[in-house]
């Protein structure tokens, strides 16, 4: 005949029980936990690469018969001048248009505190003695053949814009050392020239460059 358990062993053995379940749950808890946080840090390397990653190696140099409806209405007055340049100078016109944007807006006497001149905000040095620094053919030539060997060094349109704002040599460098004034550029002109190449009519990241001061230079190429 069986005994009855007494009430500490029922106890003893519910616990024994629960014990039991508690091990068996938790190692899948625990990997549904694990899998939440991986995904969670997944989805913001996502967004980060989608902002930081190079664009293709190739993009830059595709060349197409007009430009990206999205820029302001004073870089686009200069179409005709950018695709003919493009040919030129073997760039992406979509590309020379997102350096005029966020350099000048396409105020052809545009001068930075720093001294860069022109369309292309070109520092004094690359120009030859007589030449006019102003002048939009001289401006582009000495500004399009430096973003060209940027772009041919870095091998990338992110290095490209890195090396023509803060210089070729100095974007080799790791992104940690490149100035604060590189990583603002980049942040404007890797996703305006992104949201270009891909033909959109419209870009949040041009409106933001617009209402952080960008339209004082608009505003200086309408009254030129």
């Amino acid at each position: 005949m069986f005994s009855s358990p007494s009430s500490s062993d029922a106890q003893a053995a519910q616990y024994r029980t629960s014990g039991c379940l508690l091990r068996f749950l938790l190692p899948p808890v625990s990997v549904i936990l694990v899998g939440i946080v991986l995904a969670l840090l997944l989805s913001q390397i996502q967004v980060d690469l989608a902002e930081t990653a190079p664009l293709p190696k190739d993009t830059s140099r595709i060349s197409s018969n007009q430009l990206a409806p999205l820029f302001s209405p004073e870089v686009l007055a200069w179409e005709e001048d950018i695709l003919n340049w493009s040919e030129k100078y073997q760039l992406d016109p979509n590309l020379i248009a997102t350096v005029m944007q966020i350099e000048s807006c396409g105020y052809s006497r545009a001068k930075s505190s720093a001294g860069a001149m022109g369309l292309f905000q070109v520092m004094p040095y690359h120009f030859k003695e007589g030449e006019d620094p102003y002048h939009p053919g001289i401006n582009a030539h000495r500004g399009l053949n430096y973003l060209r060997q940027s772009l041919e060094s870095g091998g990338s349109t992110r290095l490209a814009l890195a090396g023509y704002n803060g210089g070729i040599n100095g974007a080799q460098n790791p992104e940690e050392y490149w100035p604060d004034e590189t990583h603002r550029y980049l942040y404007w002109g890797v996703r305006i020239y992104k949201d270009a190449n891909e033909g959109k009519d419209h870009s949040p990241r041009l409106e933001e460059w617009l209402n952080s001061g960008g339209n004082s230079l608009c505003l200086a190429a309408r009254n030129e």
